[in-house]
């Protein structure tokens, strides 16, 4: 329950009278609170060890500032030119501070004491700073290119240097930042000591516009690492665009976005060459290729050896795995697997869809008595994976399951 209090104004007289009787002098123009001064230059009152006055600092040694005449410290802000603050304590008794966050590479540094003396004056000095430049830099390249791929197409991050160690892992990983319009959960996974993928639990939304950037410049990695300088990418999607082989069936259903636009008679690889199962991702389309059966092991004068000039091919592996014109299989599409383990069509049909697929579209095969598609070898088998085996690939896997807040750095965000 709240109370009015009633304030009965005093007569300036017998303000006077008080300051008067205790000794204090009064004025219109001028104040008695400390607060309210401006502040002493206290240049001489604290010293920054190691950096300003034209030296350049160690960012592998902790920043520290002490109170050398006799005043105390009240508050310590270090900011890079980027505005990002270093974290730090303040000892009880105001002599000292220093930092307990890592200092960047290569950067310049603006450090803001606030101090006090004994009458509760306030003092401040200001110390500009620059730290010296790594000796080795880490630099990451993200792919594929900025430009429109299909919903099924991962992110990828190749690291100049390897880094092996959880810790150092978690601190790149929480500089490498994508943000999608519209935002969809997602998270990267480490595929080996240089190289990161990323994904959503399920396709990217059709028409998304997606943004991958790292904040990895001058940040302290480990074990005299630093981050360096990286170059953005913006990605957007197209349609959802998947082509679904049944290999049992002989048949490709190509859906666009959940519809099927046609259906296509095919053969697949025969007893022996059986085609992979599970989610390809198209890795680039190629108008003419010459196949040859030794590419892929078959020693050249035996019964399975071939050399074919080879039209409208689209490529989903690495090793030689094409959706491609088999004019002379025409007989066995629709009925019969005969092929070396691509998957053909007749001329039209392999034209057709090499004019409405794109890079990052969909080709997934089910009914093969092949192995499944593996996730990282050959081509995008991303898909394959199941998305906790692939959260559990991330750095900050520990941080996610316990719901901690480095779990947020993984996740899509709207840009603003």
């Amino acid at each position: 329950m709240s109370h009015s209090v009633r304030i009965r104004p005093v007569p300036f007289c017998a303000l006077v009278l008080v300051s008067l009787a205790l000794g204090a002098t009064a004025s219109c123009g001028g104040s008695s609170n400390p607060l309210a001064d401006k502040p002493y230059d206290a240049t001489d009152q604290v010293d920054l060890a190691g950096a300003g006055d034209g030296r350049k600092a160690d960012p592998s040694k902790p920043l520290e500032v002490t109170a050398t005449g006799g005043d105390r410290i009240t508050d310590v802000t270090a900011t890079d030119a980027a505005g990002r603050y270093v974290k730090g304590e303040l000892d009880a008794d105001g002599s000292r501070w220093h930092s307990t966050g890592a200092l960047a590479a290569g950067a310049h540094y603006t450090v803001r004491v606030s101090t006090e003396d004994a009458d509760g004056a306030q003092g401040r000095r200001t110390i500009g700073f620059d730290t010296n430049p790594a000796d080795r830099l880490l630099r990451v390249a993200f792919g594929p290119q900025s430009g429109t791929y299909g919903v099924g197409q991962p992110i990828t991050a190749e690291l100049s240097e390897p880094v092996q160690d959880p810790a150092a892992r978690a601190v790149v990983e929480r500089t490498l930042q994508v943000r999608s319009r519209p935002a969809v959960e997602g998270a990267w996974h480490w595929v080996d000591n240089r190289t990161l993928h990323y994904r959503p639990p399920d396709y990217w939304p059709a028409h998304a516009t997606i943004d991958v950037s790292a904040t990895l410049d001058g940040i302290k990695v480990g074990g005299g690492l630093y981050g360096g300088a990286s170059k953005p990418v913006r990605l957007t999607t197209g349609d959802r665009v998947e082509a679904v082989t049944d290999a049992a069936g002989h048949y490709m259903s190509v859906r666009k976005n959940g519809q099927e636009i046609r259906s296509i008679p095919v053969t697949t690889g025969k007893p022996g060459y059986a085609t992979r199962n599970g989610v390809k991702v198209i890795l680039g389309r190629e108008s003419f290729v010459r196949m040859r059966g030794t590419s892929i092991g078959i020693a050249e004068g035996s019964s399975d050896s071939y050399d074919l000039p080879v039209y409208w091919a689209t490529r989903v592996t690495w090793s030689g795995e094409y959706v491609h014109a088999a004019p002379w299989s025409e007989g066995s599409q629709g009925a019969d697997n005969v092929s070396h383990g691509c998957t053909g069509m007749s001329t039209g049909n392999a034209k057709w869809f090499f004019d409405n697929v794109r890079v990052g579209d969909i080709v997934k095969v089910v009914g093969s008595t092949g192995a499944t598609m593996t996730p990282f070898d050959n081509g995008f088998g991303d898909w394959n994976m199941p998305w906790r085996q692939w959260r559990e690939g991330s750095a900050l896997a520990a941080g996610k399951r316990e719901g901690t807040s480095p779990a947020d750095t993984a996740r899509l965000r709207p840009r603003m």
